[in-house]
């Protein structure tokens, strides 16, 4: 049997067994995993729009701004006029949100931990290469053909009856 049939179904089994064990670990978190998603996307794109953060994250979009709404009551990240387009508003971090980052951190480290055992340095750097370039394949692939997601396009449909 080619194992290269597997790939789609080791790749999402994999996905799934990682975000559960976040899960697991992440329970003395006072974060939901979209949320350490959010905050933690949001940390490598100061400035980001809300829009563009819900892209980046896969998170619907009303579904973020409740995140956000509640990350900004924590004194987490602060809404600012986008300096390009004032209708727009540009999220950035506080200072509060560093502790609670590194705690995401610390959770994320573990697991990186446990699911790279075994693996030298260089296997774990050449991993990285590869599912990179599966990423920059999958990248090129959808941005030729990208139709909504179901959600999306249950609300659409929805909305045009």
């Amino acid at each position: 049997m080619d194992r290269a049939q597997n790939f789609g179904f080791i790749l999402n089994n994999v996905s799934r067994l990682y975000v559960k064990r976040f899960e697991t670990l992440a329970n003395q978190l006072p974060l939901t995993l979209s949320q350490c998603k959010a905050l933690n996307h949001l940390a490598r794109n100061q400035g980001i729009s809300q829009t563009r953060l819900a892209d980046i994250a896969d998170i619907e979009p009303m579904t973020l701004v409740r995140i956000l709404d509640r990350m900004e009551l924590d004194g987490w990240i602060e809404r600012r006029t986008d300096p390009v387009d004032r209708r727009a508003r540009a999220l950035y971090l506080t200072s509060d949100a560093t502790p609670i980052l590194e705690r995401v951190g610390r959770v994320t480290a573990q697991i990186r931990g446990e699911v790279l055992a075994g693996l030298s340095a260089g296997e774990r750097d050449q991993l990285m290469s590869l599912l990179e370039q599966v990423h920059r394949n999958m990248l090129g692939s959808c941005s030729t053909t990208h139709p909504p997601s179901p959600s999306r396009r249950a609300v659409t449909r929805s909305a045009a009856d």
